[in-house]
């Protein structure tokens, strides 16, 4: 090859590998910002992934955070996507009000997550919406129906505050409701130990703790009485939905809560993942993934 061949390939090469690296980057760094709720308050949130792809927003559960996502975020399967997370009220970086009235009312969670999709700006994302973060999808399509998304994810969700749903652990919620700091903490140790079938490891379980030990005291108390409208919402939906589920969950009931959402609404449907409780996205992450996204797929041909 002449030697200004063998140059300009290179160059070429080069320019090739730069610009992969750069594009690459751009799709690895995190943005983060913060969203103002109608009732005034501050939400942290961030986004990883394809700024220009198909949207994935991801909801918590109760006494988690966005980091409860971090086996979605990082993972290679999913990075074509737009993965949008965020901390719920009273939960990680957001605002943490006192006043335990910011925390009993559904409808504020449901509009904390419109705000949220109005100023990402995200087209017809996919909701994904953990525990609670269930219960939050159906009380959004409560108040805000379905015209501004393309799909919802149920996992392991709480689909009412009701106690044939939920199983019964007094001794944990009591106290988790505790005023004395170690019944408290105790409490919220017992209480990420019952979202793993197969606990996690060291590293992680500081993390999730962590996560728990951040959450606000008024607003733990103030789930267990929250008004929602979760019955009414779940009808609505016209998209595509999914309940995943872990079949070893400790502390919803599954079947029953599988029955009373395809029972509201017979468009959903459902798979089970025998290795997992509470949390399948992290238990059986890479499974998760995949039927993620195979449903973004299904979810996109609905656009």
């Amino acid at each position: 090859m002449h030697p200004s061949s063998l140059f300009r390939t290179l160059r070429h090469l080069w320019l090739a590998f730069l610009l992969a690296a750069l594009s690459s980057a751009a799709f690895a760094a995190e943005k983060h910002y913060r969203v103002t709720t109608p009732d005034g308050l501050q939400l942290a949130v961030q986004e990883a992934g394809n700024p220009d792809g198909p949207a994935i927003v991801f909801i918590h559960g109760l006494l988690g955070s966005r980091l409860n996502w971090q086996r979605q975020v990082n993972s290679p399967l999913l990075q074509d996507y737009r993965l949008i997370t965020y901390d719920m009220r009273g939960h990680g970086l957001s605002y943490k009000p006192a006043d335990s009235d910011a925390y009993n009312d559904g409808r504020r969670y449901a509009d904390d997550l419109a705000a949220v999709l109005a100023a990402s700006g995200a087209k017809r994302p996919v909701l994904v919406g953990w525990s609670l973060g269930g219960l939050v999808i159906s009380d959004y399509l409560a108040a805000h129906g379905d015209a501004a998304i393309g799909g919802a994810v149920y996992v392991n969700a709480v689909i009412e505050l009701t106690q044939a749903l939920i199983t019964p652990h007094p001794e944990v919620y009591a106290g988790l409701a505790s005023d004395d700091l170690k019944t408290h903490l105790d409490a919220l140790r017992a209480f990420v130990r019952l979202c793993f079938h197969t606990q996690p490891d060291t590293a992680s379980m500081e993390v999730l703790l962590t996560n728990a030990a951040m959450a606000s005291w008024p607003m733990t108390r103030s789930i267990p009485g929250m008004r929602s409208a979760a019955a009414e919402g779940l009808p609505r939906a016209q998209v595509p939905l999914l309940l995943l589920y872990g079949a070893r969950d400790q502390l919803v009931q599954v079947q029953p809560s599988i029955a009373r959402a395809q029972a509201l609404n017979p468009r959903a449907q459902a798979k089970r993942y025998a290795q997992s409780g509470h949390a399948p996205f992290f238990e059986e992450a890479e499974r998760f993934n995949e039927d993620l996204a195979a449903f973004m797929k299904t979810a996109s041909a609905g656009r």
